[in-house]
Formats: C-alpha cells, sequence, structure tokens
C-alpha cells in the first residue's frame, strides 16, 4: 500500500549517545597507539520516526530522561507534519510505549490518521529504526565527537540533520 501511494510507513525508536565510547575495535600499526579519550557524560537522547523507503527521518534531541511524556510530545509533533496520508509507525514494546499515559493517546493519534504498530518483543531487528542508530553509533562516528559534549551534541545534529540527504549518511535498505 505504501508503494502505491496509500499510506506511508515510519519506525520509531529512542537511542542515547554518550562520550563512553561505542568502537568496538580499531587498527592500528605495530607498536603505534591509538588513544581515544572516553569519559562519564550527560547524554544526547535520541527520539526518530524513520521511513527507510524514502530515506525520510523525524529527529528530536534532548538531553532530559525520555518517559512517556517526552514520548508523546515527539508523537504529537509528529503527526502535525504528515501529508495527509495514513501513516503507521512501528514501535517496539519499550514501558515508554506501553505506559497508560500513551495507550491512551493511541486513539486520538488514530483519528488523526497515525496508526500504531507493535513489533514482537525482542525483536530489534524487525524495527529498521535501530539500523540508523547503529550506523551512527558504529559507522559514521568521528573521533573528534569524543572531544567533548558540545562535539557530541554537535556531531548528533549533523548526522541527523543530513540523513538522506546527499551521500555521506544513506541507509540503503533495499
Amino acid at each position: 500500500e505504501e508503494k502505491k501511494g496509500n499510506l506511508s510507513i515510519y519506525y520509531y525508536d529512542e537511542s542515547s549517545f554518550s562520550l563512553e565510547s561505542n568502537i568496538p575495535y580499531g587498527w592500528q600499526k605495530i607498536n603505534e597507539y591509538i588513544k581515544i579519550p572516553s569519559s562519564k557524560s550527560k547524554s544526547v537522547k535520541v527520539m526518530g520516526f524513520l521511513n527507510p523507503n524514502k530515506n525520510d527521518l523525524k529527529s528530536y534531541i534532548s538531553t532530559s530522561t525520555v518517559n512517556s511524556d517526552l514520548v508523546i510530545a515527539c508523537f504529537d509533533d509528529f503527526i502535525k507534519q504528515l501529508d495527509g496520508k495514513h501513516t503507521v509507525v512501528i514501535l517496539d514494546n519499550a514501558p515508554t510505549h506501553t505506559s497508560n499515559k500513551f495507550q491512551d493517546k493511541i486513539e486520538e493519534w488514530k483519528k488523526r490518521g497515525l496508526s500504531v504498530y507493535f513489533i514482537p518483543p525482542y525483536s530489534p531487528n524487525l524495527n529498521k529504526i535501530e539500523t540508523l542508530w547503529r550506523f551512527m553509533k558504529y559507522y559514521w562516528f568521528e573521533l573528534s565527537t569524543y572531544l567533548s559534549f558540545e562535539h557530541l551534541w554537535a556531531y548528533v545534529e549533523k548526522v541527523l540533520g543530513l540523513y538522506g540527504v546527499g551521500k555521506d549518511y544513506v541507509i540503503n535498505f533495499g
């Protein structure tokens, strides 16, 4: 139905980025050492809606704790940006998504053209936005990002702002 233009499908999830290294391995010459500063820090929380077929990303960043109120605020803002087509948002069963507050909003969103579909528990592989978080943490992360919280914030803003634009931050889901 999405290919026919009758609806839009987005995947929703949250992720967190901090100055604690996510780099699982590296390459270096013998007797040469690469040091990456890593420290405890506040984290950048990212909430996002991804349509992988269009490489369309609507994202929100914050330093606040991700709770049901914040997730609901993101959904309420996202629904204002819809193009009039029925939209399905696929998400996991995180407590912020299954709380009474969140559940109470689902019928209101449905009346406004947005349906919510929960993937089965313990199935993050079915939520395509997880791939974006993985690319941001393990493939696109620049070493300079670890210099400070300001660098971290700027990196997250840059990638989210440029995702799907040009060729640097694009994922081929095909």
